[in-house]
């Protein structure tokens, strides 16, 4: 039996999350700590004790969900369930960056970094209302990105996230999405639903964020991965430290193919997939895009002791 480790993106941060496996196991406690340390605030505050609204702030999100995910890989560490049982790691969006770490690419307190850097960046690309992203949801990606074309109109409006056969992200200008929300309804979209999101994430307007993570990722030390990554731009393996960094930036402006990464992982013989850190929303796209597969969500001592059982 194959297995992948697959680590969440933004949207799936909560108040609280993380905090039961710092309280059970120090290393998971450890990670927190040198999250906060590398970025000089208590980060770990926010997580657990602070306000939704500011967690949910693309520059809190960012680095608060990789190091809920980075805790909880500490934690099946603790118990002998790491990193040695796994043969491919990927992540959807940010979780690139926890994957990534996983697999001792790039040291922990460098990501931290990065990700405020990429949230802020991301943020401060497009003012707020310029643009906006929406969920597509019955249609399939050739049709949603022929309605993306269709509504853009000179503005831009393209697929953002391939996330299941069933779930199609398209971002952009706020007016092209719009539009595009109601072609897609036209040609028989279940719903076509905007998105409470801060920014117009994985499409042309992010180019200046692109830029900017081009400089940092230059400044950090990228090492060949010890597993595969199966990277969002892509959705193939890649082990070689250069085409991590260049595809990272790409990543920026570039589609998150998550059922093609999802495909490529079960034709290379993975059949369970674990989700490390907060929420099951991967565990739920990967049971639509292949219901052979088995999830896992390792993101409460709970669910470590249920591993166990």
């Amino acid at each position: 039996m194959s297995r992948a480790f697959v680590f969440p993106g933004q949207g799936s941060q909560a108040i609280g999350m993380g905090r039961a496996l710092a309280e059970a196991y120090p290393a998971a406690r450890a990670v927190f700590e040198a999250v906060d340390d590398a970025l000089d605030e208590k980060l770990s505050a926010l997580i657990w004790d602070g306000a939704i609204e500011d967690l949910t702030l693309t520059q809190n999100a960012q680095p608060a969900i990789m190091a809920t995910s980075m805790a909880a890989l500490a934690a099946l560490e603790a118990e002998g369930l790491g990193m040695e049982h796994v043969d491919f790691v990927a992540g959807h969006s940010l979780g690139e960056y926890s994957a990534l770490c996983a697999a001792g690419s790039m040291d922990l307190g460098d990501v931290a970094r990065l990700l405020r850097i990429r949230g802020a960046a991301m943020q401060e690309a497009v003012h707020v209302g310029v643009g906006a992203m929406a969920a597509i949801l019955g249609l399939d990606y050739d049709t949603v990105t022929s309605v993306a074309a269709e509504a853009a109109d000179d503005e831009v409006c393209q697929v953002a996230n391939d996330n299941d056969p069933a779930q199609v992200v398209i971002s952009g200008h706020k007016a092209a999405v719009e539009r595009a929300c109601v072609i897609a309804k036209e040609k028989g979209a279940k719903r076509a639903l905007m998105l409470p999101v801060s920014a117009p994430f994985h499409c042309a307007l992010m180019e200046p964020a692109a830029a900017v993570m081009g400089e940092a990722l230059a400044a950090v030390v990228v090492r060949d991965p010890s597993v595969p990554v199966i990277v969002n731009v892509r959705a193939e393996a890649v082990t070689e430290a250069d085409r991590v960094r260049a595809l990272l930036v790409a990543q920026v402006t570039g589609e998150v193919r998550w059922r093609e990464s999802v495909q490529w992982l079960t034709g290379a013989g993975v059949t369970e997939f674990w989700e490390i850190g907060a929420g099951k929303a991967l565990s739920g796209m990967i049971k639509r895009i292949d219901r052979d597969t088995v999830q896992r969500n390792i993101g409460t001592p709970e669910d470590i002791v249920a591993l166990k059982a």
